[in-house]
């Protein structure tokens, strides 16, 4: 497994107004969708391409273009749904499949609830979007429901990781024969006692969304 922290001003930059408590949902929102694009054109150095052949007003150029099948972009609901723009500028010709998964806020257990995916992933490269990969419950439990559905290469983009949900990934995808890589703004210094991200920016889904009652 991999992990990458996006080592760039303009991401530290746009994820310093994030964290601030007195930035509104509308910003949150537009700032959460430039950090995506910025951390997408790093998760996707390893997207496979095709060697291709155009015609230029000139001449003839050697070039790639995305290969088939096309990659899976997954959000996984409902925070990653802000992310979702924000990856699909970069890849626009990408498909978009829905996968809902809540935590247990007491065990800080994941379970699915919804699905909007191709039955047969094989031979796909998926992109997972989780805003916050806290206690990594969910992000591992999303990963291994792709890698049964047959996905063969798994990049996850996070706007904030903890060590804590890093070793879980680590300890639970152990022995799983799929690449997997995760691409975050920032890696912060531990979980609270109620599985949050500390300094971390809150709740994702609330600050995009405000809070649902």
């Amino acid at each position: 497994m991999r992990f990458h922290v996006a080592d760039h001003p303009l991401v530290a930059h746009k994820l310093t107004t994030l964290r601030d408590q007195a930035t509104d949902s509308p910003t949150f929102r537009r700032l959460a969708d430039e950090l995506v694009t910025l951390l997408a054109y790093e998760a996707t150095r390893d997207v496979r391409v095709d060697t291709v052949t155009v015609s230029t007003p000139v001449g003839t150029a050697e070039g790639v273009k995305l290969a088939a099948p096309k990659p899976l972009v997954v959000p996984i609901l409902r925070a990653g749904l802000g992310m979702l723009d924000g990856m699909m500028r970069l890849l626009p010709t990408a498909e978009v499949g829905f996968l809902g998964m809540v935590r247990n806020e007491e065990t800080l257990q994941a379970s699915t609830y919804a699905e909007r995916l191709p039955d047969d992933l094989s031979g796909r490269q998926c992109y997972v979007l989780d805003p916050m990969l806290a206690t990594g419950g969910t992000l591992a439990a999303a990963i291994r429901f792709l890698v049964e559905r047959g996905a063969d290469h798994i990049t996850a983009i996070c706007l904030l990781s903890a060590p804590e949900g890093c070793a879980r990934l680590e300890r639970e995808l152990e022995g799983l024969d799929v690449p997997v890589s995760v691409v975050t703004a920032g890696m912060d210094q531990r979980l609270d006692e109620r599985g949050y991200i500390v300094p971390g920016l809150g709740d994702a889904g609330d600050r995009l969304y405000g809070v649902v009652g």
